[in-house]
């Protein structure tokens, strides 16, 4: 939170002052500005936009199995177990097609309505 701060005003005030008074050093504000984002999570967050990019592709219909079958087929490398993390991270699931979903609706109240 304090880095992000000095961070954010690095151009506006200099960074020797802004840890001085904010009793944060200069060594670790170094360190955390270089390693801020991961390759792993460089990584995460692309497989997530992909994923949600598949998802929304083929109608919300597919669930962690098939979209990691299609990620290998595109030629990433990836497992069902992390897909399923990832969209479960996202709040993604697979909506259930039933295509005669209306005839068993028509059916019930055909049969409410005698």
């Amino acid at each position: 939170m304090i880095n992000t701060f000095i961070k954010n005003n690095e151009g506006i005030y200099p960074i020797e002052k802004m840890c001085k008074v904010l009793e944060v050093g200069q060594r670790s504000y170094y360190r955390w500005k270089r390693s801020s984002i991961s390759k792993r999570a460089l990584r995460k967050e692309k497989f997530k936009a992909i994923i949600t990019d598949i998802y929304f592709e083929f109608k919300q219909r597919y669930g962690s199995p098939r979209i990691a079958v299609e990620l290998q087929c595109r030629g990433y490398k990836i497992s069902r177990i992390t897909v399923a993390k990832y969209m479960r991270e996202m709040g993604l699931r697979s909506n259930k097609f039933e295509p005669n979903n209306h005839l068993k609706l028509g059916f019930q109240i055909l049969l409410i309505s005698q």
